[in-house]
Order: C-alpha cells, then sequence, then structure tokens
C-alpha cells in the first residue's frame, strides 16, 4: 500500500507541477506574514505588535493551508481543480483554518514556555511534567497533520475532525509516523526547489492520498465485520491491500521514463 501511495503521489504531482507550484508560491508569500518580526526586528520594535503580527500570519497561513487542502483533493480523486476554486475554498475553509492556527499557537506555547518552565524546577517532578508535555506535543503533531485532509475529505465538524485525527493515529501509529517522516523529507527536499515543489501543497497533497487510501481499510473492515474481538484484531493485521487496491492501480496505470518527458506523444 505504502508502495503505491508513493507512486500515485509522484505521478500526481508531476501531472500537476504548475498548480502546485503556484499554490506554493502563494503561500510563500503567506509565510513571509509571520517572519516580518524575527527578520526585520527594527520594522516592528513593540513586542506586543510583533507577537500579535506573528500570530495573526500564523492563523492566515493556516487558512490558506485549508484551502490548499480543500483544492488537492480533486487531484487526489484523479481530477483537478480551477483557482476559481481555490478562492472560494478560502471561504469554505476559514472556520478549520483558523482552529488548527490556534492549535498550532498552542502546541509552540507548550514547546517554547511550558516544558522550558517544568525543565527549569530542577526536580523529579518538573522532569516528569517536562516528559509528559513533550509526547504530548508529539502526539498531537502526529495526529493532527490529517487535520486538514480529514476536514476536506470527512467532515465539517471541528470537534469530530479532531476526534477523528487522533482516532486515525491510535488506529494506525506506525502509519502515522511514516507519513510525519516521509513529509519531513519532502519538505527538506522542497527546500533544494525554494519550496515551490513539491512544497506544502505537495505535503498536504500526499497526506490527502495517504488517507484516502487507508479508509479502504476502514470501509473493508465495515464490510467483514467479525464476531469476536481476537479475530477482528488479526483481520486488521491481514488486511487484502492487493484486492482493495485492483481499481487504484488500474485508474494510476503505469508509466515509462519517455511518458514523463514527452507525454504528448503518448
Amino acid at each position: 500500500m505504502l508502495g503505491f501511495l508513493i507512486k500515485k503521489n509522484f505521478f500526481d504531482l508531476w501531472d500537476n507541477l504548475f498548480r502546485i507550484a503556484l499554490i506554493n508560491l502563494g503561500f510563500i508569500a503567506s509565510a513571509a506574514i509571520p517572519a516580518l518580526p524575527a527578520f526585520f526586528p527594527g520594522l516592528i520594535y513593540i513586542p506586543a505588535l510583533s507577537i500579535a503580527v506573528t500570530a495573526i500570519g500564523i492563523l492566515w497561513c493556516c487558512v490558506y493551508l485549508s484551502a490548499a487542502a480543500l483544492s488537492v483533493r480533486a487531484i487526489s480523486d484523479y481530477g483537478s481543480f480551477g483557482f476559481g476554486d481555490f478562492f472560494r475554498n478560502l471561504k469554505t475553509g476559514l472556520p478549520a483554518g483558523l482552529c488548527m492556527g490556534a492549535a498550532i499557537l498552542l502546541l509552540v506555547l507548550m514547546a517554547t514556555e511550558i516544558i522550558p518552565f517544568y525543565l527549569g524546577m530542577n526536580s523529579l517532578f518538573g522532569l516528569f511534567l517536562a516528559a509528559l508535555i513533550f509526547w504530548t506535543v508529539v502526539i498531537a503533531i502526529c495526529s493532527l497533520q490529517f487535520f486538514f485532509a480529514i476536514r476536506a475529505r470527512l467532515d465539517t465538524k471541528l470537534v469530530k475532525v479532531f476526534k477523528k485525527c487522533f482516532i486515525i493515529f491510535f488506529d494506525n501509529p506506525g502509519f502515522a509516523v511514516f507519513i510525519l517522516l516521509h513529509n519531513a523529507a519532502m519538505l527538506i527536499l522542497s527546500a533544494l526547489l525554494a519550496f515551490l515543489i513539491p512544497g506544502p501543497a505537495g505535503v498536504l497533497l500526499f497526506i490527502d492520498e495517504a488517507l484516502r487510501l487507508r479508509l479502504l481499510k476502514y470501509d473493508w473492515l465495515e464490510a467483514n465485520p467479525e464476531s469476536e474481538a481476537g479475530e477482528k484484531r488479526s483481520r486488521r493485521r491481514t488486511i487484502p491491500w492487493d484486492a482493495l487496491l485492483i481499481e487504484e492501480r488500474e485508474k494510476t496505470g503505469s508509466r515509462s521514463l519517455k511518458n514523463f518527458i514527452f507525454p504528448w506523444k503518448y
């Protein structure tokens, strides 16, 4: 399943390079807002204003990513989207973006202020609390990476979206860690390409495609209920991915190097 996921994501990125690059370009411009106080401290010298600019910039970036996630879902579903769709998705994704922005600000506060505070207590109890907060942040990052994809694909009620993020993580911890590490590698690669390709939009596309394929597992489990919990756990470990992905593989197809370089000849 993971091999097919990487293959499909590469094909979809290649077929939509222009759209992905333009979305990333917009995000780079958006990311300049929260970066202003850090790179130009003399421009905003009032501490409260500097914090406000950073917070507002992070919230806007999350709204932008929410719209991007709603847009790239069409690519994941073997379709496409226009830029009129993207601008409409800005309005649709506003509540989810603001909520995710608030969650990110909270996680940043926990990582930069609360953990150092407990470590500064120089006690075993303080170390325990710092470790507890640290693993809470790690689990939240692993879980909330699915937030925009779940909002775009499964549910519009934000409380349920947050809940489903953690359900998917705890039910698929290895899968979630793989997605996180893969996304980190994609962002490192993006740095070499000025974050235009694959960039944040490419990461959102990968997460959406990963979630879309992972949901096939739950469709299969629902269609094949087990009477005993032990048998059900055993069936979870033996999901018939080859059978579940037959239609997906047919839609994705295969390509040679010439197909990628000279697509108009085929």
